[in-house]
């Protein structure tokens, strides 16, 4: 009799073990930054992982950016998250409305063992020194900005337009994927994890659905 198919579940929940075996990057915290293409599948992925992980709390780049700060918001994230995490301390945030063109009310982010950072610019430079891993969406630019222009609809057909050329611009002057540390593709079912080209975390091989948990460093 054949092997019954592996749980789609079982890579993510392999790789929220790696994680939760990291040591802590940023005071207490081990925060994981999940980057890629606009489109690619971060947020999916995100909550997934985050759901794996026991409920950590995902920091979206969308409550950070804005219209006028499409990638200008580094220091407003190294200010009001990064450096109170440092401390231990909770950050507080406030979340950018999309609709409404203006942030609301701070919301509050204690420290937890794993916080994942998801969005577009994850893996800048700026914050890959508080990361403790870097995951990039293993997803081609092209595929990655149909997907989400086909998802957001004609009425955001203006928005894509700027996004595309500020998304160029960014990974131009401060590309993410040469430091991955893993790189994540979506498969029909589920996910395949794969080392990333900084090759700075753990054996060089595939983890995929049969896979148990293994040590990242």
């Amino acid at each position: 009799m054949p092997n019954p198919a592996p749980r789609k579940e079982s890579t993510i929940h392999d790789l929220a073990s790696r994680l939760r075996r990291l040591p802590p990057s940023c005071g207490p915290v081990r925060l994981v930054g999940v980057d890629g293409h606009a489109g690619s599948g971060k947020s999916t992925f995100a909550g997934q992982l985050a759901r794996a992980l026991g409920g950590a709390p995902v920091l979206r780049l969308d409550d950070i950016a804005s219209h006028d700060e499409l990638f200008e918001w580094t220091g407003r994230l190294l200010t009001q998250v990064i450096e109170p995490l440092s401390r231990g301390e909770s950050a507080r945030y406030g979340l950018y409305d999309w609709h409404t063109r203006r942030f609301g009310p701070p919301r509050a982010l204690p420290p937890a063992p794993v916080i994942l950072i998801e969005g577009v610019g994850a893996g800048r430079r700026a914050l890959r020194p508080h990361l403790a891993a870097l995951l990039w969406m293993e997803l081609p630019y092209e595929e990655s900005w149909t997907r989400g222009q086909q998802r957001d609809g004609e009425e955001q057909r203006e928005f894509w337009a700027g996004w595309v050329t500020a998304e160029r611009r960014h990974f131009a002057e401060d590309p993410s994927r040469p430091f991955a540390d893993l790189l994540v593709r979506q498969l029909e079912t589920g996910y395949e994890v794969l080392p990333g080209p900084a090759k700075t975390v753990g054996p060089d091989h595939t983890l995929t659905h049969g896979d148990g948990p293994s040590a990242v460093c």
